[in-house]
């Protein structure tokens, strides 16, 4: 059976054919063209009507009733995509759950449904404090009583109210991965290990990992109501849930199927690993400089990992090789997603960390992250940490990448 939508795009198709029989001398006898009757039961939305239905979702979802979910849809494919919708709600345990109708997106279709921009709010009981809000699109049928579709459209997609999705949750990790984009059970493996790894630099804070992982890359940018391209070329990022800069709001790591899936076990544990560190410190609501935010994820995610310079540097060697050492530590537009040069750039600000940890120890280099992301100044925190100006660190820094583009590969 076709989705509402299914059927709404159908029915736009039909009308051009109508349209363009029409102008080309379609209809030619002296008889009145009358328009057949609309098959919908109204032309116009009903917003209270659908806040009603958005009220019965909040409440099917808030008790755990899957049945009383599905029976909001307006067709077989919107009442399974709700019904998994309500399955994820209860093994995340959400919380704070609310559906707020906002505005309509545009008129009526012949079909009868419309659709509307709806505030959702949510967060996962036991792991989060502050509830994320988003807005999302949603489609309504049957003069607002029944639920045609959620998602898509300019707002952003939140993977947990998307349809075919597979959740899993731990007592310290959650896991939602959409349309079997990669398999769940390695993937909570590696988010477990990657609190592990967090905790040997980061100690206790290290205590709650949630990884969302979108059906492809285009549903990824939906995710994070971001335009299309932006993370083609990255394997994860590590974001607010949903997608504001405000301290305490809950912060997710999202993988890109598309890369993260082809990479071998030990690669694909440093992505989760790295992802991880951003977000238990989290880096995302901070301003802090680019490189030290990188590099000190990479830092965490490699100090364990039995690898050599030559495949953890291998791309800043090389470059160091063709074109000397750069002048100055990593740019902000170096290391953006999109740069020409993105992985010599990481690589780069994971061997300033290196580089920082060597001179200070550990201990400095983390108490420097900590101070910096805080708010502190990075030269007056350098000093007051590492005992090096910013002028020192550099000339370290470019010293380290000399000696390994020096070495015998």
């Amino acid at each position: 059976m076709r989705s509402a939508l299914a059927d709404r795009w159908r029915l736009l198709v039909a009308g051009a054919l109508v349209a363009g029989s029409l102008l080309s001398g379609g209809c030619q006898d002296d008889e009145p063209y009358v328009a057949p009757a609309p098959t919908a039961s109204s032309d116009a939305v009903e917003p209270a009507a659908a806040s009603s239905t958005l009220d019965r979702l909040e409440a099917a979802l808030r008790r755990g009733d899957v049945d009383a979910a599905a029976d909001l849809g307006a067709d077989d494919a919107a009442s399974a995509h709700l019904r998994t919708v309500a399955r994820n709600a209860t093994i995340l345990d959400l919380a704070d759950l609310s559906f707020s109708y906002v505005t309509e997106n545009g008129r009526v279709e012949p079909d009868g449904t419309w659709t509307a921009t709806v505030t959702a709010t949510w967060r996962i009981g036991g792991f989060e404090r502050t509830p994320a809000r988003a807005d999302v699109e949603l489609a309504f049928a049957d003069d607002g009583a029944r639920i045609a579709a959620i998602g898509g459209g300019p707002n952003r997609s939140p993977v947990w109210l998307g349809g075919e999705t597979t959740v899993r949750r731990t007592d310290d990790v959650a896991v939602l991965v959409a349309g079997g984009a990669l398999p769940v059970r390695p993937l909570l493996a590696e988010a477990e290990e990657a609190l592990v790894v967090a905790r040997r630099v980061l100690g206790a804070r290290a205590d709650r990992l949630v990884v969302e992982v979108p059906a492809s890359a285009a549903a990824l940018h939906a995710a994070l109501g971001l335009p299309p391209g932006t993370y083609d070329a990255v394997a994860g990022v590590t974001t607010t849930a949903d997608g504001a800069n405000v301290p305490g709001t809950p912060v997710h790591v999202f993988l890109n199927p598309e890369v993260f899936g082809p990479l071998d076990r030990v690669a694909a544990q440093v992505v989760v690993s790295h992802e991880a560190v951003h977000a238990v410190t989290d880096a995302p609501e901070s301003g802090a400089e680019a490189w030290l935010v990188e590099g000190f994820a990479d830092y965490v995610a490699l100090r364990d990992v039995d690898l050599p310079f030559a495949r953890t540097a291998g791309q800043i060697i090389a470059q160091v090789r063709d074109s000397g050492v750069p002048d100055a530590l990593p740019s902000r537009v170096d290391l953006d997603s999109q740069a020409a040069h993105l992985g010599a750039a990481y690589e780069s600000a994971w061997l300033v960390c290196v580089t920082l940890a060597e001179h200070g120890g550990e201990e400095a280099l983390v108490a420097f992250y900590d101070a910096v992301l805080d708010g502190a100044d990075l030269e007056q925190a350098l000093r007051e940490h590492v005992d090096w100006s910013l002028t020192d660190l550099t000339r370290a820094w470019q010293d380290k990448l000399r000696t390994l583009a020096d070495a015998r590969a």
